[in-house]
């Protein structure tokens, strides 16, 4: 019996009868206990390659998973627990003493999926085990809070379950490590038997053919039918094991012991003890973990794997870091973040809240620079034959920046997107010219966005017709395309307004809204919020010249690109020196762009690009430092928010659900997420 096409409509149609007779019956904990004694002779069965005995004892476990399913959807907590402590007693009889057959089914499952070795003929069960691993924690999926004290909490975080937390996650790791394959069809049920076990083979053939028609009927109904098939089965279940469990809150008298292995497990090449007061400790090959998860970021459930590693095992952070091929890590995630359009937004946000934390560290900062690519594929908006790693980070995090400055407006993404340019600001490295063009020309973007929602703001009713067309001339990817003409225009009209602003600028701001909204109230349409898309605005802007300032203040000598994108652009960057949120951050750029531009002026006119890069670095050298002012070092650090259980719980099991595989829960009843939600 195997879940692939399963109709689970149709078993549910069959379960009716077993719930209702169970508490009278018992069958369900007979057929445990069936499973739990046949489990002690599992290992080695497998030895002796016993392919019968393997495949009954999967049929009752699969049988047990799916009537486990059906009870924790339909039933409270302590109804469940009815079913499974049911005790044959003659009338008169009493006995306090009656076995938890839920804890010994746990408890079984933990020592199937960490002793079993993995064999053609024991993959099912191994996945079938992770499967109802799963199920048996699937109640949150039921209730729209955070379950903070539930059965889950009960078994899994005390008792007789403790022993194999740290053997339970290293296995799942493992698993997922090594992406084994299922056997072939059939390779793994039955071999072909002699003729004197022609009989016997006949009749389990037969069985099994019944019971198959029941479960595959209509074909219809499981939503793994729709999703592509995965290499590895086991894997991915052990990856969503291994995260639900990660996430699972902390006990009333207890933290989550899934949780500190996790935090806590150590590169088998580390000779270190361990230190008394860490629980759950174990060992694990980095470099294999660190191969796997490279090649994996295609999926949302092994991206937040990388995540919650680098974020809470510093063993593994120290390590990554130390990698000399970090590209292998850091393509993927840029890949992620590039095809935003096609990603759920939690991929995108771990994706990018990977990066931050990679930037937090200044060797990776300073080494992503000395990565050279060649034939960058994806990368479609320009041929990029050879680039740094550091160059590409930078175009494809503005990339990300930009488009959801102009479709989510997610001020979440925008901030943390900044913050990781910003943490390796002072160590850009010979940036190619079209991330140095890039840099300038979105901050420009925004210079000029800024002026046109101030004038909308201040003067609603008399917009100058002339900076209207200027802007109606940026084209929709959002490069810069004014005239000399209008930037002259703009630079004239912006120093007004700056003028204005620099009176009282937070009263200024104020009245202006107030006036807005008093011009525009007999009218029904929604009033535009100019005041708070100006305070967007002004906050990337500020962003973006900090990072500007902090390139040419520590790396100026390495940069004569994004000098030479700065002066192309020095008409727009001069007007907004009077602007009184930007005086400070502008004293830095306003001293590179009049030095450097009097060392063109006395070249002469005409000057070829090879002939301005050549004289821009012969005056980086002339360039007195002390004349830069020196600001604090642009540092971010990742911090989660507070209860970030009520992020990543719904976020894990919406995984489970879209990608468990065999897995079907009916989306009527699940209250944790909208199915809607990414």
């Amino acid at each position: 019996m195997t879940r692939s096409g399963i109709n689970f409509s149709r078993f549910l149609s069959l379960h009716q009868p077993v719930v209702e007779n169970n508490p009278r019956t018992g069958n369900f904990g007979a057929l445990i206990k069936v499973f739990l004694s046949r489990t002690k002779e599992l290992k080695l069965s497998a030895e002796c390659q016993n392919h019968i005995f393997i495949w009954q004892t999967h049929n009752a476990l699969f049988i047990i998973c799916c009537l486990l399913k059906v009870f924790i959807c339909e039933m409270s907590e302590e109804e469940l627990q009815l079913h499974f402590t049911y005790e044959d007693k003659s009338p008169g009889s009493y006995s306090s003493d009656s076995e938890d057959l839920l804890e010994e089914l746990l408890c079984c499952l933990m020592q199937l999926i960490t002793d079993i070795p993995l064999l053609d003929i024991t993959y099912e069960i191994s996945v079938e085990a992770v499967s109802t691993m799963v199920v048996f924690l699937s109640c949150q999926l039921f209730h729209k809070e955070v379950l903070r004290q539930s059965i889950s909490h009960k078994y899994l975080m005390q008792g007789r379950c403790l022993p194999y937390t740290s053997k339970l996650v290293k296995t799942l790791l493992y698993n997922f490590i090594r992406q084994e394959k299922p056997p072939p069809p059939g390779a793994h049920v039955f071999p072909q038997q002699s003729e004197a076990g022609g009989l016997l083979y006949g009749l389990a053939s037969g069985v099994a053919t019944g019971l198959w028609t029941v479960f595959t009927l209509g074909g219809v109904g499981s939503k793994a039918a729709a999703t592509p098939e995965l290499s590895s089965p086991l894997a991915n279940q052990s990856l969503l094991l291994l995260l639900v469990l990660a996430n699972l809150t902390d006990a009333a008298d207890a933290p989550n012991p899934y949780k500190q292995a996790i935090m806590s497990f150590k590169n088998t090449q580390d000779s270190s003890p361990f230190p008394s007061s860490v629980p759950h400790a174990f060992q694990i090959n980095f470099n294999s973990l660190y191969t796997a998860l490279c090649e994996q970021q295609t999926s949302d459930q092994a991206t937040l794997l990388l995540y919650t590693l680098l974020h809470q095992n510093s063993n593994v952070r120290t390590y990554m870091l130390a990698r000399t091929d970090m590209e292998n890590l850091v393509l993927p995630i840029l890949e992620i973040l590039y095809h935003v359009e096609e990603r759920n937004s939690h991929h995108v946000y771990m994706a990018l809240i990977i990066l931050l934390i990679l930037t937090e560290d200044d060797g990776f900062n300073r080494s992503i620079h000395e990565v050279i690519l060649k034939n960058i594929t994806w990368y479609s908006e320009r041929v990029l034959t050879e680039i740094s790693l550091g160059s590409l980070l930078i175009l494809v995090v503005i990339r990300t920046i930009q488009y959801n400055m102009t479709r989510t407006r997610d001020k979440y993404l925008h901030t943390n997107c900044l913050a990781a340019l910003a943490n390796m600001s002072a160590q850009f490295r010979s940036l190619h010219q079209y991330a140095a063009q890039r840099i300038i020309s979105y901050t420009c973007r925004h210079l000029r966005r800024y002026v046109c929602v101030l004038d909308k703001l201040c003067f609603p009713h008399s917009h100058c017709s002339t900076l209207r067309q200027c802007f109606s001339t940026l084209s929709d990817n959002g490069e810069e395309l004014l005239s000399l003409t209008c930037s002259h225009i703009l630079r004239s009209y912006a120093s007004s307004l700056f003028s204005l602003l620099s009176k009282k600028h937070n009263k200024v701001l104020e009245q202006a809204t107030q006036s807005l909204r008093g011009s525009l109230s007999s009218n029904d349409t929604p009033l535009p919020d100019y005041a708070q898309d100006l305070n967007v605005i002004e906050e990337v802007i500020r962003m973006m010249l900090e990072i500007i300032n902090s390139c040419l203040t520590n790396s100026l000598h390495h940069n004569p690109n994004l000098v030479y994108a700065l002066l192309y652009k020095r008409d727009l960057f001069e007007q907004f020196r009077t602007h009184p949120s930007f005086q400070d951050i502008m004293q830095n750029i306003d001293l590179v762009i009049t030095f450097f531009s009097s060392r063109l002026l006395q070249a002469g006119a005409e000057l070829s690009v090879e002939r301005v890069l050549e004289i821009i670095k012969q005056g980086v050298v002339a360039l007195p430092k002390d004349r830069l002012k020196k600001f604090p070092e642009l540092k971010f650090k990742y911090v989660e928010e507070e209860q970030p259980e009520e992020f990543f719980i719904p976020y894990v099991w919406s995984l489970v659900y879209n990608s468990a595989v065999g897995l079907y829960w009916n989306p009527q009843d699940i209250q944790l997420f909208t199915m809607d939600a990414d």
